[in-house]
């Protein structure tokens, strides 16, 4: 039997670049997405609205995260639920990953 499956190294799988955000999609599919991100210190992701909720997982860093007007930090090992229809925006204290699972229903 031919092996397909691959073991790797999340917050080895993106590296980061100077003032910038870039991504990574590890699975896409019709009922959902997972995407790894790494955003350079400052770097941000102004408020918007998504129409499913969304669950952020920090890899490595930290980042404040703002959702319908409360701040919460958040450092490697935690996560949060983005609702649906609530307004959030990210900013990097730190250097960050992150990754961004959204669940479509």
């Amino acid at each position: 039997m031919k092996r397909t499956h691959r073991i790797s190294v999340l917050k080895d799988t993106l590296k980061y670049q100077k003032d910038a955000i870039v991504s990574k999609e590890i699975i896409k599919k019709e009922t959902g997405t997972i995407t790894l991100f790494a955003f350079d210190k400052g770097q941000s992701l102004s408020e918007h609205i998504a129409p499913f909720d969304a669950l952020v997982y920090v890899v490595d860093g930290s980042v404040e995260i703002t959702i319908s007007g409360l701040a919460y930090v958040l450092k490697k090992g935690q996560m949060i639920i983005m609702p649906a229809g609530e307004p959030h925006a990210l900013k990097a204290i730190e250097k960050f990953k992150m990754l961004l699972v959204m669940i479509r229903s």
